[in-house]
């Protein structure tokens, strides 16, 4: 059952122009600029953590709202959704009170890459991010847009070459203080809008362009390098005028999945959910953009777009003769508009219209928006430390594609981070960090200030070492009670609920592990079940588990008195057993790493002719970068989790040589002085 009812919109508007108004106070402990994904999550997890804040946005009928694709989740970015809901944040449950589809990505590989997803109506999962916003606690929200940024001389008991003390609005006389601010500016920082050859300042269409005195106080008076990065949006299709019984059916799953842990159900019941429909590019729609290309200003630059979500324009110039992929999604339970995914352009409006034109099932449609390209500033990650507070100024966290991120998904971890460290340095608690051994939080953050971007940056599972370990159903086990008892950030509700979950699981666990049988009578029990005849050793529960043709709810039909308690926990146990030895092996390696991680690496180290497993594209790349430490190279991109054990593993074993050595020869050498001496000395 939803935890959350949504209060009246109209309320909510009274609620907010209130506090738009009539500002009461001019100091707060944390000021957040952006009412996006990550400016939401930053301002209430701020708030959580015990801060008074305050959510500084250019439209406030725009926060919450899902600028490109209405979609939440997938593979990789489902993850993170999973962790920003144990962590107490808001965009889980939203998802599941405004999700129309939901289906689970990558079904056919292990539950640890599995990628929840739902597509969402638009104005739902809007109002439902408002009404959360309106009802925490010490969260205040301005309609405003921010000048710059006030920054003064430096701490001296800090690091860094300066201090932000908060914020200068346009139009406004007295500034506004606060001890930390998080900026969430997405696509608006010095935003550039691109329709065929006509530019126009902006981060999303609509909207009104931001200041441009934000770019230059973090240039020019702070110092930081930037860079520029492109995106695209693509042209929204008026439903009635496309005919889908020419494309394929996608409906969603029939026991949609949540994506928050204090959910048992979805808002929308599957029976009333929406289908999506998938169809394919022809011929025709490459020819059309290659015709255009001398119309189209935004392709022909060379600023870096996402290359896993390229615009048409680059599939066809990058994968010529192809047909590719294009998923009509619908916009809302009520909406007349499909978002054709994989159709992002920025050529005319009458070109787009001609493009799609060529694909059979759109033969007819019309456009209600058209689609455009963005261009905007962001800030070079490595200047931030694993806070996501700027290195050289105090009291400044970044937060979303700010640092060079695309994507919902990346934007609110990274804002939930940044929120939670910018009330902990407002109210002099330390900061904290989060590892890539106990997140994808954890990993994404790392990647971005030890490695940097030179693309708009996008989470997948590969980029975990240790992914069979970091999965989607457990989450709650990894963050949920760090949230409460370390961050501050996650509420004794949420805390008390997975105390309870990891009793109950600890429970299942010990009755699965203490119920052992024979093979003869497990197949019996379970005629089902394809245990080896040749196999006459006694098995536990939990071993019986990790047979692919056996379930929990078997065990419990078979057993019931002894596993009918748990049967809440059935698909979370069945993972946990596929895993388990697979995990025990990785909990060993990830604490063997973590203890050497600040291991020193020999600066002269060969890495061609050393005798270890290593592919020759990582022995290229340890070669170029020379890591100085174990924890160094594991940041590396292109580095494995394998070859990193396998450098461990030859770097304490050669040491161990070389000290089985040196501990040697100076009992030879002092044997060899004694043979020296008893050859030259005269015996009577």
């Amino acid at each position: 059952m939803l935890l959350k009812k949504i209060s009246p919109f109209r309320s909510f508007l009274v609620l907010v122009s209130r506090n738009a108004s009539h500002l009461t106070r001019q100091h707060y402990d944390v000021i957040v600029v952006g009412g996006g994904h990550a400016g939401t999550e930053a301002a209430a997890a701020a708030a959580r953590t015990g801060a008074e804040t305050l959510l500084v946005t250019q439209k406030i009928l725009t926060i919450g709202a899902l600028s490109c694709n209405p979609s939440l989740g997938g593979v990789g970015k489902g993850h993170l959704v999973k962790e920003v809901d144990a962590l107490d944040g808001l965009c889980g449950r939203a998802g599941d009170w405004a999700g129309i589809h939901f289906s689970i990505l990558n079904r056919r590989k292990g539950p640890a890459v599995w990628g929840p997803r739902a597509q969402l109506d638009r104005q739902r999962y809007r109002e439902y991010i408002q009404s959360e916003l309106l009802s925490t606690s010490r969260l205040t929200v301005l309609e405003g847009s921010v000048e710059e940024l006030l920054v003064t001389e430096p701490n001296p008991a800090e690091p860094g070459q300066h201090r932000v003390t908060g914020i200068h609005l346009a139009n406004a006389n007295d500034p506004i203080s606060a001890s930390s601010v998080v900026l969430t500016t997405g696509t608006f920082l010095s935003g550039s809008l691109f329709v065929g050859q006509t530019t126009s300042p902006g981060g999303r269409i609509g909207d009104a362009p931001s200041s441009g005195g934000l770019s230059q106080t973090l240039r020019d008076r702070l110092g930081l390098r930037t860079g520029r990065l492109r995106t695209g949006t693509p042209p929204r299709i008026v439903k009635d005028s496309v005919d889908l019984s020419l494309a394929l059916l996608h409906p969603p799953d029939s026991n949609p999945a949540p994506f928050s842990f204090l959910n048992k159900h979805t808002h929308i019941k599957p029976e009333e959910q929406l289908p999506c429909h998938l169809t394919q590019t022809t011929p025709g729609v490459e020819r059309v953009v290659r015709e255009s290309l001398h119309l189209n200003s935004h392709i022909q630059q060379d600023t870096k777009g996402p290359r896993y979500c390229p615009s048409i324009e680059s599939r066809v110039l990058r994968f010529s003769g192809r047909n590719h992929q294009v998923w009509l999604e619908p916009e809302g339970l009520t909406s007349d508009l499909l978002y054709p995914q994989g159709l992002s352009m920025t050529m005319p409006p009458d070109v787009q219209l001609r493009l799609i034109r060529e694909i059979p099932c759109m033969r007819k449609a019309e456009i209600h928006t058209p689609g455009y390209g963005v261009q905007y500033d962001f800030v070079c990650p490595t200047q931030l430390n694993p806070s996501l507070r700027v290195k050289s100024t105090q009291g400044l966290f970044l937060a979303g594609q700010i640092n060079g991120t695309t994507g919902y998904e990346e934007a609110a971890a990274q804002g939930l981070w940044a929120g939670v460290n910018a009330a902990r340095w407002a109210l002099s608690l330390p900061e904290l960090a989060l590892s890539r051994t106990e997140s994808y939080i954890g990993v994404l953050i790392d990647d971005l200030v030890s490695r940097g971007v030179t693309e708009p940056y996008r989470m997948f599972t590969s980029r975990a070492e240790f992914r069979t370990s970091l999965r989607p159903d457990n989450a709650d086990l990894r963050l949920s009670l760090k949230g409460f008892e370390e961050v501050g950030c996650v509420s004794s509700l949420r805390y008390q609920e997975a105390v309870r979950v990891r009793d109950n699981l600890q429970d299942a666990r010990a009755a699965l592990q203490e119920f052992s049988l024979s093979t003869d009578s497990w197949r019996v029990h379970l005629p089902d079940t394809h245990i080896s005849e040749f196999k006459h050793t006694a098995l536990t529960g939990m071993e019986v588990l990790q047979y692919n043709d056996a379930s929990f709810e078997m065990l419990m039909s078979a057993f019931p008195e002894t596993f009918s308690p748990y049967m809440e926990f059935s698909q979370r146990l069945k993972i946990e057993a596929v895993y388990r030895s697979h995990c025990d092996l990785q909990k060993k390696e990830i604490e063997r790493i973590q203890r050497e991680e600040n291991m020193s690496l020999p600066q002269d180290m060969d890495y061609f002719t050393a005798k270890v497993p290593l592919s020759q594209e990582v022995r290229e790349i340890l070669d170029r970068v020379r890591p100085s430490t174990l924890g160094a190279a594991i940041r590396l991109e292109g580095i494995t989790p394998s070859a990193i054990v396998h450098l461990l593993h030859y770097v304490n074993n050669t040491r161990q040589k070389k000290r089985r050595t040196h501990r040697n020869q100076p009992d030879q050498k002092e044997k060899s002085e004694e043979e020296q001496y008893a050859g030259n000395t005269a015996f009577p």
